[in-house]
């Protein structure tokens, strides 16, 4: 009955309520495919030729990601990337449930708090790292002067070769309150039953948390954390801003996008930033299926684990 019920036509009503959708939603379709689908698959063919954008693309096969192999920048460009999201994406998680944890519990003025917390996350992200540029600067920068009234020489920050990640690392923390406000909203649907229930089997307050709480919200940590570390291998606009996409000092803040940026419009070589792009591509999809084979027994989903 089912298969036949797929395979009757279309009355004439069914077909002009089906033109009628198209027609409403095609602005979309159009912009998809010229926009997604275009763009993607054109770079899936670009990464596989010599394209210097005033010429016709030439085909070269895997030469591109031969080339990558062997490039020194290219390699130094992974290492820095690797550097910032395995830094900054545990270290968020971690502030982000601390601080959700904090904003969850019943103290006066908790709705200014909230506020608060969540503001620099829709702050304009190149007014974020011209001000944190400011507070950077290791002479007249407000974080180093903190440091010195402590009896501590701040480091060079962002002029230095090794503080520089580190640095990007600390900024990143500016924007967590998006992920606290998830963790906030995820905490609030913990039943408040069950963390009874703990207590009165005798668990403290550290053990509530670990075999209660953060169970119960760990679908929730697995988003944040899929989601944080896709945006980190996409670390572009606040270190553009803060190097003028230069990725000094001593390469140091090079990351993967500002390499593919430099390759493909101030290098003028298309194909082999297209095949920059697919190995990005790659290491975000190897990264995101690794997670979610590594969370399998971690993760809780009502019940079922």
């Amino acid at each position: 009955m089912i298969s036949a019920l797929r395979m009757r036509r279309l009355t004439r009503s069914d077909r002009k309520a089906l033109a009628t959708g198209l027609l409403f939603v095609s602005p979309w379709i159009a912009g998809f495919l010229a926009f997604r689908v275009y763009p993607f698959l054109a770079s899936l063919y670009y990464s596989f030729t010599f394209y210097p954008i005033l010429d016709r693309p030439k085909w070269v096969g895997l030469d591109n990601f031969r080339n990558l192999i062997e490039d020194p920048r290219f390699l130094t460009s992974l290492y820095n990337t690797a550097y910032y999201a395995l830094g900054s994406v545990p270290l968020a998680t971690v502030v982000g449930i601390g601080l959700a944890m904090l904003l969850n519990a019943k103290v006066r003025g908790l709705s200014f708090f909230r506020t608060i917390y969540f503001l620099p996350s829709i702050t304009p992200v190149v007014a974020t790292a011209i001000v944190w540029l400011w507070m950077f600067d290791p002479i007249n920068g407000v974080i180093n002067y903190v440091l010195d009234l402590v009896g501590i020489q701040g480091p060079g920050w962002m002029g230095s070769p090794q503080w520089s990640k580190p640095a990007l690392i600390l900024m990143s923390m500016w924007g967590v309150g998006g992920a606290v406000v998830i963790y906030l909203a995820s905490l609030q649907d913990v039943p408040r039953e069950l963390l009874e229930a703990a207590e009165l089997d005798g668990a403290g307050g550290g053990q509530k948390i670990w075999f209660v709480t953060l169970p119960l919200i760990s679908p929730v940590i697995l988003f944040n954390v899929v989601t944080g570390l896709i945006a980190a291998f996409q670390f572009f606009t606040e270190v553009h801003v803060m190097t003028g996409g230069t990725g000094s000092p001593a390469d140091s803040t090079l990351m993967m996008s500002i390499y593919l940026y430099q390759t493909a419009f101030q290098f003028f070589k298309l194909g082999y930033a297209s095949a920059q792009a697919w190995v990005l591509f790659l290491i975000v999809i190897g990264f995101t299926i690794l997670l979610f084979r590594l969370s399998g027994r971690l993760i809780y989903y009502g019940g079922k684990s």
